[in-house]
């Protein structure tokens, strides 16, 4: 099958070859992010392969499909930057990657929380500069306190063992409760107790309509003061704004960002000779209890081996029956 890969970056291209060494497809790499405009480059091609920040709305899709292509292969779990309902009047499969390495993700997790509890990026830049006064860098132990985990798949359960190995109180809120969390402890309460009485708040729920801005001004408003607040789900799980006037108010006391809303114009790109045009991260970069890194927490070796290989597997089954195998159901999902 030949296979157009957009947003590449020379990690994609070096899993990619490796995984699809014995599948035979002809992968042509792009740097270019799928866009309406960028989706004639994928014209001849019987698939494309994209990634979280690609967009494949309708319109990119319907000139995908004019171009030949059949089948979208997600290098992600998540598809929320998918027009699902076009894809099935295209009859365009979509297919994603359910699961790489949960231990990636969650591991990232635990060294945002603790980063900031001990302070250890600004710890770090006084010790560079001979600066090695302790005030400013209280922290506080984990022991003891209160850890609510909104979403409890693969990478909530990780999360949730390594903070009960912490000793820390874990309550979780989910949809679907999982049994492993429950049999290590994890108590399963409504979404606003969860709010109201954890210490430190992580967040691992797919974007939906539901969970989009599910903290607002109103949940913020719940929030005990001082609480930790970190996200490496899905960046528009978090109203920015009102993340904002939670970190001016006090009532967030610490923010951990892996992901961000508005991240498309911004993540997997040396921006560092630019002008950061976005005035509402430019305003969280100015908060010294604010620690973002650049949808970084999936980028381990173990993590990038799974996705190229689920992807080039999706691929595979696709062309010898025509099903992917991870295949996002279009009519579930669109109920």
């Amino acid at each position: 099958m030949q296979i157009a890969v957009f947003s590449t970056k020379p990690y994609d291209r070096a899993f990619l070859t490796e995984a699809n060494a014995g599948a035979g497809h002809r992968l042509r790499f792009l740097e270019a992010r799928l866009s309406p405009e960028t989706a004639s480059l994928a014209a001849g091609e019987g698939a494309v392969c994209a990634f979280v920040n690609d967009d494949l709305g309708a319109a990119s899709l319907e000139a995908l499909a004019e171009g030949g292509v059949r089948i979208v292969a997600l290098r992600s779990a998540g598809f929320n930057n998918v027009d699902l309902g076009a894809a099935r009047a295209l009859g365009m499969t979509v297919a994603r990657v359910p699961a790489y390495s949960p231990h990636a993700v969650a591991e990232h997790t635990i060294a945002l929380i603790l980063t900031l509890n001990r302070h250890i990026h600004r710890a770090y830049n006084r010790v560079r500069e001979g600066n090695f006064a302790l005030d400013g860098l209280l922290g506080f132990d984990l022991c003891g306190k209160t850890a609510g985990v909104v979403g409890t798949g693969k990478i909530g359960e990780v999360v949730a063992r390594i903070l009960t190995g912490f000793g820390c109180r874990v309550v979780a809120f989910d949809v679907a409760p999982n049994p492993a969390c429950q049999a290590m402890g994890v108590a399963y309460v409504g979404r606003e107790e969860l709010i109201a009485t954890s210490d430190l708040i992580t967040l691992h729920c797919p974007l939906t309509p539901q969970t989009h801005h599910l903290i607002d001004d109103a949940a913020i408003g719940q929030m005990k003061r001082g609480v930790m607040l970190v996200n490496t789900s899905r960046g528009a799980v978090i109203d920015t704004q009102a993340v904002l006037r939670g970190l001016k108010d006090g009532v967030v006391g610490s923010l951990g960002l892996d992901v961000y809303e508005e991240e498309a114009d911004l993540f997997f790109e040396d921006l560092s000779n630019r002008f950061i045009a976005d005035d509402l991260f430019a305003r969280l970069l100015t908060f010294p209890n604010v620690l973002i890194t650049g949808h970084q927490a999936f980028f381990t070796r173990e993590a990038l081996g799974a996705i190229a290989r689920t992807t080039i597997e999706n691929l595979t089954r696709f062309e010898r029956t025509g099903r992917a195998r991870h295949e996002v159901a279009i009519d579930k999902v669109m109920g």
